[in-house]
């Protein structure tokens, strides 16, 4: 019968679960683990990892153990090992960089290098998935199918996962309507809805664009402060204004709105690097921090709604060579790069200035 989860459905209950402060269960062959994400960490319930018998730790990434000066024996990740009077403050403390500058001495930390970390790395990727901090206490066990079926939780099978998560998943239309804009009258909404349980992503249409014919578009990460709150830190209310305006002015384009906030890293993340900016550090410095990559966003998600939509040809609104190398990579051919320079003020312009320096961004 079909009845049972898939291992995409499996996984979108794992993110749930996480989110809710669960355990979550890992499996491969005869190996398999339990995982408790740091930033929902439940005391009793580390505490519960901790009597088990095994070695706890807390993977991190590279990013965040380069911050702590923890070594990282497995090249993305560390795997710190708990002390075994470990409390959830502890793990915090460790995972979150929230106050590095006034605890700058985290600890010694040791990390395991014995054995394979290919359950912390899904751990991690999990987490990531999940919009939380990239930071989970993993304990290695053999029990971990028993345990799943004695409390009722989530198991995931390492083989399937991986691949699984590190994928795009398919899109697939939902609705379209017609939305009149300030900018042009004739304007359609497209919603997309990914297979993952994700979020999902829209494609405003402005007028007829020819199918045939390079369309001018917009690839635009959602960014609530700066496209609803109307924020001073960033360009992105400004160059989606701008797009917009553009497109009513030739009278066709096409705006693609993926959401993922922060460069893909979520709000809260997003709020915890400004807080970490607030301290002296650049946006990709805050970034590593925490623990995550420059940019954490997947831009096959704007070729693949281009493509669903009929469109192989574009001429892209962008100061991002890495928005054109994507798209060529896709299949979606990029005849023109076209600038999209507006909403610097004196509290961005060392935000524009990383951009350029930092990712390559031609302001």
């Amino acid at each position: 019968m079909a009845f049972g989860p898939n291992i995409i459905e499996r996984i979108a209950r794992a993110r749930a679960d996480l989110r809710l402060g669960l355990p979550v269960m890992l499996r491969t062959g005869q190996a398999g683990a339990v995982v408790l994400a740091a930033e929902t960490l439940v005391s009793a319930r580390l505490a519960e990892v901790l009597d088990m018998p095994g070695q706890p730790v807390l993977a991190i990434t590279a990013r965040r153990a380069e911050t702590l000066k923890a070594r990282a024996y497995d090249g993305d990740l560390a795997r710190v090992v708990l002390p075994a009077d470990a409390r959830g403050d502890w793990v915090r403390a460790v995972a979150d960089p929230a106050d590095d500058l006034r605890r700058p001495m985290k600890g010694p930390l040791l990390s395991a290098r014995d054995g394979d970390a290919a359950l912390h790395r899904l751990a991690l990727a999990l987490t990531k998935s999940a919009r939380l901090m990239p930071a989970a206490v993993v304990l290695e066990t053999a029990e971990a199918a028993t345990l799943a079926r004695q409390h009722d939780l989530t198991l995931l099978p390492l083989e399937g996962s991986a691949a699984a998560l590190s994928a795009s998943s398919p899109l697939h239309p939902v609705v379209a309507a017609r939305v009149p804009l300030e900018v042009s009258e004739a304007g359609r909404l497209h919603v997309f809805r990914p297979e993952d349980g994700g979020e999902e992503h829209y494609a405003m249409e402005i007028g007829k664009p020819a199918r045939d014919a390079p369309v001018l578009t917009r690839l635009h990460s959602a960014c609530f402060t700066g496209d609803l709150m109307g924020s001073l830190k960033c360009d992105c209310g400004p160059q989606l204004r701008a797009a917009l305006t553009q497109m009513g002015t030739e009278g066709a384009g096409i705006l693609l709105y993926l959401n993922q906030e922060g460069r893909g890293i979520g709000l809260a993340n997003k709020m915890r690097a400004y807080s970490l900016q607030d301290q002296g550090f650049d946006t990709v410095e805050a970034n590593h921090r925490l623990g995550f990559e420059d940019d954490e966003r997947d831009f096959r998600i704007g070729a693949s709604i281009l493509r669903g939509l009929g469109f192989g040809q574009v001429r892209l609104l962008t100061n991002n060579p890495g928005k054109i190398a994507m798209m060529q990579n896709e299949g979606i051919s990029v005849v023109e790069r076209v600038p999209l320079k507006v909403g610097e003020n004196r509290h961005n312009t060392a935000y524009l200035a990383t951009k350029a320096a930092k990712s390559g961004h031609l302001l």
